[in-house]
């Protein structure tokens, strides 16, 4: 099935090069863009894109904001965060407001194309320079676990996890893919998908990012 894909960035260069850069991928589609925050929230309803490409910094509406009112909408929309700058409190933000993945506005055609398609599958997106950057910023959290903000309904407690879905959430958080689980615990992939959607329908989380940032706060998993 073909990827469809909004853009949405203030600077029109950006856009139109990410569009085509993005349309001569196989399997991938643009199928609108926007210049701000809000205009992105209207399209998203209009065009119903499986992925929306968001810039951070942009007039009228920021793409933390736009990210966490697309989630809020209920869409089945994955955000794909892009940006410049790749300072701790905007991939912390954009994490928590809602978005699947994050990368710099530096990647390649080809990391920009993975990105989309990874997310697109439900899989969590992080560049390994901002990874690097979201682990410390983790570190510095209060010492109290703390239930995930915004995500939909009440994250509650993760002792409602089986030991064995703790253990495939402390994983995700590691970054292991839903294979790496299978292969690490040795069972099957189709097992691990299984276990992974009852983890997010037990914590009221939206997709792996969510589970990670969750599992992370809950001290779950220790940074480093």
């Amino acid at each position: 099935m073909t990827i469809r894909v909004l853009v949405v960035d203030d600077q029109m260069m950006v856009r139109e090069g990410f569009s085509v850069l993005l349309n001569a991928m196989p399997g991938i589609e643009v199928v609108g863009e926007a210049v701000n925050g809000l205009e992105a929230v209207r399209r998203v309803r209009e065009v119903a894109p499986d992925v929306v490409l968001m810039d951070i910094r942009m007039p009228e509406l920021n793409g933390i904001e736009a990210t966490r009112e697309i989630v809020a909408s209920g869409s089945g929309a994955k955000v794909l965060v892009l940006t410049t700058f790749d300072l701790d409190e905007y991939v912390y933000q954009a994490l928590r407001a809602g978005a699947s993945g994050f990368l710099l506005k530096d990647a390649s055609a080809r990391q920009l194309a993975d990105g989309v398609r990874v997310v697109a599958s439900g899989e969590a997106l992080l560049a390994p320079s901002v990874t690097r950057r979201l682990i410390t910023e983790f570190s510095k959290l209060a010492d109290a676990p703390r239930s995930l903000a915004g995500a939909a309904g009440s994250a509650g407690s993760y002792g409602e996890l089986t030991e064995r879905e703790t253990e495939v959430l402390v994983l995700i958080a590691q970054g292991l893919s839903n294979a790496e689980i299978a292969s690490r615990l040795v069972v099957a992939e189709s097992t691990v998908k299984t276990h992974v959607s009852r983890i997010l329908v037990k914590l009221g989380l939206r997709d792996r990012t969510q589970a990670a940032v969750f599992a992370y706060e809950a001290r779950l998993v220790t940074p480093g």
